[in-house]
């Protein structure tokens, strides 16, 4: 999921249970409005490829390496803003069907979260 500064849900996409989320994160970077300052991520998505791609496109990377790489630039005072996306997804699973995943098709899924982010954007 890609989200504003406000935490408001711009994009998303899902990913199959046993798949690396990296692929689908490069591709989210292009639904991104404009050119932002700073592209945060948690260090599940970390790569030396993906922080190029974020340089690439004019904004600075905010996301720490894993603990057996060597350290890179990763301010705190801004990576501390990652939270706004957790609370975006505990705000989205408060819909039942999204937290629980009745829907089984990936069609069905995302016309829910869909609902549940645009419904959040209006409330927020």
């Amino acid at each position: 999921m890609i989200a504003d500064g406000a935490g408001r849900a711009i994009a998303f996409r899902l990913a199959p249970g046993q798949a690396h989320e990296l692929p689908h994160a490069a591709a989210l970077l292009a639904h991104l409005p404009g050119v932002p300052k700073w592209v945060v991520a948690d260090r599940g998505i970390t790569s030396h490829a993906f922080r190029q791609r974020i340089r690439d496109s004019s904004a600075r990377p905010a996301i720490p390496p894993l603990r057996n790489e060597a350290p890179v630039a990763c301010p705190d005072w801004i990576y501390n803003n990652r939270n706004r996306v957790e609370r975006l997804w505990a705000r989205l699973k408060e819909w039942r069907a999204v937290a629980t995943r009745y829907e089984k098709t990936v069609a069905s899924f995302l016309g829910v979260l869909c609902l549940a982010a645009a419904l959040d954007w209006i409330n927020r």
